[in-house]
C-alpha cells in the first residue's frame, strides 16, 4: 500500500529511517521541525511512503522548495509519484541514496538534469574529531545581523561554484532564503582571524545525537590557510558539548576530502544530487 503519510505517523517514519541515519538526515530533521502537514512552508513537505503491513519501506518527501527527499529501497518511482502528484509543485531536483535516485529518474524519465552527481557521503564520531592547532587562535561565533549581507554574496558564490545554481534573477533571492532559515534555526557561524570574517559553515540537518554540515566556504583570497577546516572544526567542538555525537557531510570536492578528512571523518558511500 502506498499513501500520503499524516500526523500519526511520526514513529513509523522514524522506525525506518533511523536505522538509514547516514542518508536521511534531511527527511528526519525537515519532519521532526515542520511535522508531516504540508502548507508550503520552509522545511514542510508533502510525504507519500509504502507500507509492507504496519512497516514503511519507503519514502519520498516533496519539499516547499521543489526537491524531492528519497528514501526508498523499493517502490521508489511509485512513491515519487505519489508525493508529486499531491504537492502539485513543480520538481526541482531529487536527492538520496544513489541507487534510490536513479530508481527515481529512470521512472520518472528525468532527461533535462543539469546536474546528476554522485558525492562522497562522510562521518565522524565526534569523540574522534581531531581539532587543527591553529583552531586556538581564531574566534568563531553565530554572525550578526550587520554581518547577513556579506554572508549573502558569500552563499551566491557557493552557489554557483559548486554547481547548486546557475547566474540569473533568482540567484540572489535564493541565496537570501536560506540564509535567513539557517539564522533563524541558529545554525550557522562565521569563523574570524583577527577582525576579519575568513570562513563560513552551518549545519544543513540537525538532530540531537548527529548533525550534518552543510554550506562550507571560504573565499578565494582566503582558502589553503586551513580556515575552513578549523570552521567546521569549531562547530563540531560546539555540537559535542551540546551532546550530538556524530556528524555527516557530502562532498564532490578533492580538497575538500582532505580537509574533512584531516578531521577524522571516514568516507561511507555516496549521496547523489539531481538537479533539473
Amino acid at each position: 500500500m502506498i499513501r500520503l503519510l499524516r500526523r500519526g505517523d511520526e514513529e513509523a517514519l522514524e522506525g525506518f529511517l533511523a536505522p538509514r541515519a547516514e542518508t536521511s538526515m534531511f527527511l528526519r530533521a525537515n519532519s521532526r521541525a515542520a511535522g508531516l502537514e504540508d502548507l508550503g512552508e520552509p522545511m514542510q513537505a508533502t510525504y507519500a511512503a509504502a507500507f509492507a503491513g504496519p512497516r514503511i519501506e519507503a519514502v519520498a518527501a516533496h519539499c516547499w522548495n521543489g526537491m524531492l527527499l528519497v528514501q526508498a529501497p523499493v517502490r521508489a518511482g511509485e512513491v515519487a509519484r505519489a508525493a508529486l502528484d499531491k504537492s502539485g509543485r513543480k520538481l526541482a531536483g531529487v536527492t538520496g541514496p544513489a541507487e534510490h535516485v536513479r530508481a527515481v529518474r529512470e521512472a520518472l524519465d528525468i532527461r533535462d538534469a543539469r546536474v546528476d552527481d554522485v558525492d562522497d557521503l562522510y562521518a565522524l564520531e565526534l569523540a574522534a574529531l581531531r581539532v587543527p592547532a591553529g583552531l586556538s587562535r581564531l574566534t568563531f561565533r553565530p554572525p550578526r545581523e550587520s554581518e547577513l549581507p556579506l554572508i549573502f554574496g558569500w552563499r551566491e558564490a557557493y552557489l554557483i561554484e559548486t554547481g547548486l545554481s546557475v547566474p540569473g534573477p533568482g540567484l540572489a533571492e535564493e541565496a537570501r532564503g536560506s540564509v535567513e532559515l539557517w539564522h533563524q534555526r541558529k545554525a550557522h557561524f562565521l569563523l574570524f582571524d583577527g577582525e576579519e570574517p575568513v570562513a563560513y559553515t552551518g549545519f544543513n540537518a540537525r538532530l540531537p545525537d548527529i548533525v550534518q554540515v552543510g554550506g562550507v566556504w571560504t573565499p578565494p583570497r582566503l582558502r589553503c590557510r586551513g580556515y575552513g577546516r578549523s570552521a567546521v572544526a569549531a562547530s563540531l567542538l560546539q555540537a559535542r558539548e551540546a551532546g550530538v555525537l556524530r556528524a555527516i557531510l557530502f562532498t564532490s570536492s578533492a580538497s575538500g576530502a582532505r580537509a574533512y578528512e584531516a578531521l577524522g571523518f571516514v568516507r561511507r558511500g555516496g549521496y547523489a544530487l539531481l538537479l533539473r
